[in-house]
């Protein structure tokens, strides 16, 4: 895009200011199902009313006209996999930070894990304290995950009907005390369960590996972490999923795969019949385990960044369609967790914070090798949206879907400066980083959230919290 045109548009942004309801957004790139074209996108009440080719423009340009000239304009981006800490963890993350980074990263949907707050999302009970603390703090619209531990399958039918779209559980200490991991007998009783409803159980796909011990290595080295989680961990548990996934047919879903010795597995149960899909995160695509420093506890996450070799089968896997959407795994940690001083790599507290920088950090490698905007939306719009169990209004610009837009710039560079970044802490792997892909503007219902730097005056985003009405559920056979 020329200079000129790029002014041009940014000049058109401003007559409508932040926090206001825009009537219609006009680009010359709208990127729609089948194509990317000059339209007119008509919002009424929130929704998208109608798409106009450019020849059948009917609104007199005005302030409550965004004409934004050839930046790109798309479906909001949908991050379903985001830890906000809150309550009980505020210093780390919160409702408020949170969804003013998805604000300013074009993200206009994310989905909250069920730990890393306290209590965890493991009850009705504590679903409503959460849903309370997040109540007039968010930018964003904001929908929920509850969490399987041992013990509270009891719980799970009533969070399902009150409206979270699915459950998250872990194979593995999650290193949060409050969420122990699940056993083999755990998993038949919460799916035994779950059978017959539209519900779908996530997974942290790691498996402890019998009697198997890592050599002792010095700890700040980041490749004594690596040789801890091996990648037969995660080829373990994967394979446990997907047996499980076969035998109760309730859809299932691995989350933040990293090792690509995994995805043989999955393409055979998927071949079988297994209603199972896959996110990778952005940092599994852009960082390596060759370049992380010694003491760099910033890059710790579990399962760990692995090697360029296996990084180049995650991107294969994608243009494939075997990883169905990639995420930020968003989970932030203050700096005194991080053990910076030590540098610690198994004292550390893990997480990696890049909620408000994955639009820019996939289309920076997406576009070189030959991903386009369409195959954008479909791993960061369309496909989440399935998974939450909200594309019946959100994830493509359709007539009738929620006018939830974002508007960037993809031919625009830029660096990762400090000051920019809106998550509570701003420790990052990407301080530095040269990316490309620029947020300009953001509209969650067709209201202006974000506009070059500045945020609506008040935090209006919507809590999806859908009352389900539960189907009769033949029993099946118990698993034992």
């Amino acid at each position: 895009m020329s200079t000129k045109h790029r002014e041009a548009s940014q000049t058109g942004a401003t007559k409508v200011e932040v926090g206001s309801e825009v009537m219609a957004v006009r680009s010359n790139r709208v990127v729609l199902d089948n194509t990317i074209c000059p339209a007119e996108i008509i919002i009424c009440n929130g929704k998208i009313a109608d798409i106009l080719p450019k020849r059948s423009w009917v609104c007199a340009s005005g302030e409550k006209v965004l004409d934004v000239g050839d930046l790109v304009v798309m479906p909001g981006i949908i991050d379903p996999h985001v830890h906000t800490c809150e309550p009980g963890h505020t210093a780390w993350e919160g409702y408020s930070s949170a969804t003013k980074a998805a604000a300013a990263g074009g993200v206009t949907t994310l989905v909250a894990m069920p730990l890393s707050c306290l209590p965890p999302t493991t009850t009705l009970e504590n679903f409503d304290d959460k849903l309370q603390s997040a109540e007039g703090q968010c930018y964003v619209d904001v929908a929920f995950w509850g969490g399987v531990i041992p013990g509270n399958q009891d719980e799970l039918l009533s969070m399902l009907q009150a409206g979270v779209p699915g459950f998250k559980c872990s194979l593995i200490a999650s290193g949060v005390e409050e969420f122990p991991h699940v056993s083999l007998q755990d998993l038949h009783m919460a799916m035994n369960e779950l059978q017959g409803t539209d519900c779908v159980l996530l997974f942290h796909a790691e498996q402890e590996l019998g009697q198997w011990k890592p050599a002792l290595e010095d700890p700040t080295e980041y490749r004594a972490l690596l040789d801890s989680r091996p990648d037969a961990m995660e080829v373990e548990a994967v394979q446990t999923i997907a047996n499980l996934c076969l035998q109760y047919k309730v859809p299932c879903h691995i989350l933040h795969l990293s090792s690509a010795q995994a995805l043989p597995i999955i393409r055979e149960a998927r071949q079988k019949g297994a209603p199972l899909t896959v996110e990778t995160a952005h940092h599994y695509l852009t960082l390596t385990s060759e370049r992380i420093p010694p003491g760099g506890t910033y890059y710790k996450c579990c399962p760990p960044i692995r090697a360029k070799t296996n990084q180049e089968q995650l991107w294969s896997a994608l243009q494939e369609g075997l990883i169905d959407m990639v995420v930020s795994a968003h989970n932030p940690g203050s700096p005194d967790l991080k053990i910076l001083d030590d540098g610690d790599f198994f004292k550390a507290q893990g997480g990696i914070a890049s909620l408000q920088f994955g639009l820019p950090l996939f289309w920076t490698s997406a576009k070189s090798k030959g991903f386009s905007l369409h195959d954008m939306v479909q791993l960061m719009c369309k496909n989440p949206a399935s998974l939450s169990r909200l594309d019946d209004h959100k994830g493509a610009l359709c007539t009738g879907m929620d006018a939830d837009l974002v508007i960037w710039d993809p031919d625009k560079e830029f660096e990762v400066k400090k000051n920019m970044i809106q998550h509570k802490n701003q420790l990052t792997p990407y301080l530095g980083f040269q990316l490309r892909g620029e947020v300009l503007a953001t509209l969650v219902h067709g209201r202006l959230v974000y506009l070059k730097g500045k945020f609506s005056p008040k935090p209006e985003g919507v809590l999806l919290v859908t009352q389900r009405k539960m189907s009769t559920r033949v029993s099946s056979s118990p698993y034992y």
